[in-house]
């Protein structure tokens, strides 16, 4: 129970830096693998011998055993929350990494962005089941170059690829569900999806009355008068 509650004191609360009101959930939560904590280990078992020592040692030579002691103790301490506080998150909308004993950093960046993600498994890891995470994205230049001693990497390289792909699936149905939406907002007052009424008016010239046509005067006659020698008009 005691070491159960060690581990909750000095865990990094992952949940505290979700998004909450938007629908952030975490899919999935990378703690390094146990490997890791085999020198903070070792730095136990080798103080744990010194001071067995000290029993058997010189009263001169118990304060030098004591420090070396002290110093073990202390470094595997140090080991120990660093290792245990560096986590790799997964969430349904990004992937984030924390890290930090005294000064915590918290790195993040959008699923979308993680554009190719490269799996080495040393041959130890293979026997011991982890493997290391190579980025290759913007996001390297935010802590997710290398994220390193990942437990079960082939499980958690898929639950990644999953994400992803979910993700770029949502985003193509939101750009259909736009486009259609833009399509139905049609006016008619577009050559195309012309809905309202037209009213085509026409102009009807006036007419144009013919006016009468002038009656030429009745052509008049000229007689020869033979008693004054002249032509007169009848």
């Amino acid at each position: 129970m005691a070491g159960i509650g060690l581990f909750r004191m000095f865990d990094p609360k992952v949940r505290r830096h979700l998004i909450s009101d938007e629908g952030e959930v975490v899919i999935d939560e990378v703690r390094q693998h146990w490997v890791v904590f085999t020198v903070p280990m070792l730095e136990v078992l080798l103080a744990a011998a010194l001071l067995v020592a000290m029993v058997t040692t010189p009263i001169g030579g118990q304060p030098v055993l004591l420090a070396i002691c002290l110093v073990l103790l202390t470094h595997a301490f140090w080991n120990f929350l660093t290792h245990h506080r560096d986590r790799f998150v997964v969430t349904n909308m990004r992937v984030m990494r924390i890290r930090g004993v005294f000064s915590q950093t918290v790195a993040t960046t959008p699923i979308a962005r993680v554009l190719d993600i490269t799996l080495q498994k040393p041959i130890i890891g293979r026997m011991l089941g982890y493997g290391h995470f190579i980025f290759e994205s913007a996001a390297q230049d935010q802590g997710f170059r290398e994220i390193k001693w990942v437990s079960r990497p082939d499980d958690r390289d898929l639950t990644i690829q999953r994400v992803i792909q979910r993700t770029g699936l949502r985003a193509s149905a939101s750009v259909d569900v736009v486009q259609s939406d833009e399509d139905s907002d049609d006016d008619g007052t577009g050559p195309i999806g012309m809905d309202s009424a037209q009213e085509v008016t026409t102009t009807t010239a006036p007419a144009h009355h013919s006016r009468p046509a002038p009656t030429s005067a009745p052509a008049s006659k000229s007689i020869f008068n033979s008693d004054r020698g002249n032509w007169t008009d009848d």
